[in-house]
């Protein structure tokens, strides 16, 4: 009885103390870390949204941003202070060391700024991939986003005696001079030069709210002393989805897709450049359906438009309605998929966004369309890898290889009837008799007077009579 007792006593009380653990848990700070130690890009713009995901559910109260980029692509940077400005948790940063360029947006659109003794923040001018400069309206657009940014966090009530003004929080025309060279602010920076900030500096002008030596040393100085900190951890799926939506790569894939069908069509029966284009397909449909990017009607309207370019090519002679609606159809198929758009609905789409989905496209469909006309005179040259792979001898009549008639080189330049439709190739009738031929040009409808222009390599040609 007495053990019983004693058993009892002690479940009580060990269930008492993992009750008031929890308690003590549940009373800390959750803080969520998330590191951009990179270039910004897909990928970061994808942990960016995992990690905003993991702190919303978990529900944090603080984000912590841990911050030592150089900068990286314009879009995906404004996609993640867009992301920072609409948090519902409060999102600071620490920068330890670099915050250049698409980091000094991301940094601005933080609650709080903390820097690292001897970091830089600025230097948000955008530049091509060379290092070079834009055209002005690539730096108007960004003056006005981080002009924008700097605005979102309001102004400060300053109460001076019987004086009240109001000053902002981050001034936007500095900021502005982060981008714009050309921006002169007394004691602040001069014409000619982009202005960079050292952590000393920032602090001075409102741009950081203290120097801090690591996170702990930036909790402190929030005021967070009892805290339990999650650190986000990118999956390899993660990597790899940010790595497919790169916009280089899917204009890479763009230019497969479209460049393995051309010859695919070229080359019916080959196979391997359908294979190519069927996974260059995959790989770009893939990340974006299951993003919720890629609807099943716009991955339809691709496959449709295909159809409808391979109708006009194999059955339908001349370029016509079936070849530009399938044109139209592909195009808008893999835009559309880049869009978070609801059918047609574009709400909550920006034109910058389009613009960018637009782009992509449009420079894979143009880089496909060199590597076409490049290919299509290389690949089988003597200097090429085509010429070990393909027959280079010429078996022609002259030299004794007859693999059909010889006579045929006789009808040329008779008169003929195109019993069918030439497309380039098809049948003609001459004296009752038919004969394959091909167009010398374009199409030829059925039943129309031709006249045979030559006999080449076994074959007759035909040009449509006047």
């Amino acid at each position: 009885m007495i053990i019983s007792r004693l058993l009892a006593c002690l479940l009580f009380v060990t269930s008492f103390m993992n009750l008031q653990a929890q308690e003590a848990d549940s009373l800390k700070t959750q803080v969520y870390t998330y590191k951009i130690f990179r270039e910004i890009g897909s990928t970061s713009w994808i942990h960016t949204q995992e990690a905003f995901n993991e702190a919303e559910e978990m529900n944090a109260d603080v984000m912590l941003l841990h911050m030592n980029t150089y900068g990286g692509q314009v879009v995906f940077a404004d996609s993640i202070r867009t992301k920072i400005l609409n948090s519902k948790i409060p999102v600071h940063v620490f920068i330890d060391n670099n915050a250049a360029s698409a980091g000094a947006l991301i940094s601005i659109a933080c609650d709080s700024i903390y820097m690292r003794p001897g970091a830089n923040i600025g230097a948000a001018t955008v530049v091509n991939q060379s290092g070079e400069k834009m055209p002005d309206k690539y730096q108007s657009y960004m003056r006005s986003t981080i002009r924008a940014t700097a605005e979102a966090h309001g102004k400060d009530t300053i109460i001076s005696g019987q004086d009240t003004t109001y000053q902002w929080r981050r001034d936007p025309h500095i900021a502005e001079a982060m981008v714009d060279e050309s921006i002169y602010i007394e004691s602040v920076i001069d014409t000619g030069k982009i202005l960079t900030f050292t952590t000393l500096e920032a602090i001075e002008h409102n741009f950081c709210e203290g120097q801090a030596d690591n996170i702990d040393d930036v909790l402190s100085q929030l005021k967070i002393y009892d805290y339990e900190i999650t650190t986000f951890k990118p999956s390899f799926y993660d990597g790899l989805k940010g790595f497919l939506t790169s916009p280089i790569l899917q204009g890479i894939l763009i230019l497969v897709i479209m460049g393995g069908i051309y010859f695919e069509l070229q080359t019916p029966g080959v196979g391997f450049p359908l294979m190519a284009a069927a996974i260059a397909a995959v790989l770009y449909f893939s990340p974006l359906y299951i993003d919720g990017l890629a609807a099943n009607w716009e991955i339809i309207i691709f496959i449709i438009g295909l159809v409808l370019i391979g109708l006009e090519v194999f059955v339908i002679p001349g370029f016509g309605m079936a070849g530009v609606s399938g044109i139209i159809l592909v195009v808008g198929g893999l835009t559309l998929s880049l869009l978070d758009n609801d059918l047609f609905n574009f709400d909550g789409v920006g034109f910058s966004k389009l613009l960018e989905a637009m782009g992509i496209v449009l420079s894979g469909l143009f880089g496909s369309l060199i590597a076409i006309i490049y290919l299509s005179k290389k690949l089988l040259s003597s200097s090429t890898f085509g010429a070990k792979i393909a027959l280079q001898t010429e078996e022609s009549v002259e030299l004794g290889y007859i693999g059909v008639e010889a006579s045929l080189g006789d009808l040329v330049g008779n008169e003929a009837i195109a019993f069918t439709s030439l497309r380039p190739s098809g049948k003609i009738m001459i004296d009752d008799e038919q004969y394959d031929a091909v167009a010398e040009t374009g199409y030829i409808e059925k039943d129309t007077k031709v006249r045979v222009t030559r006999f080449t390599h076994g074959q007759l040609y035909v040009m449509a009579q006047k």
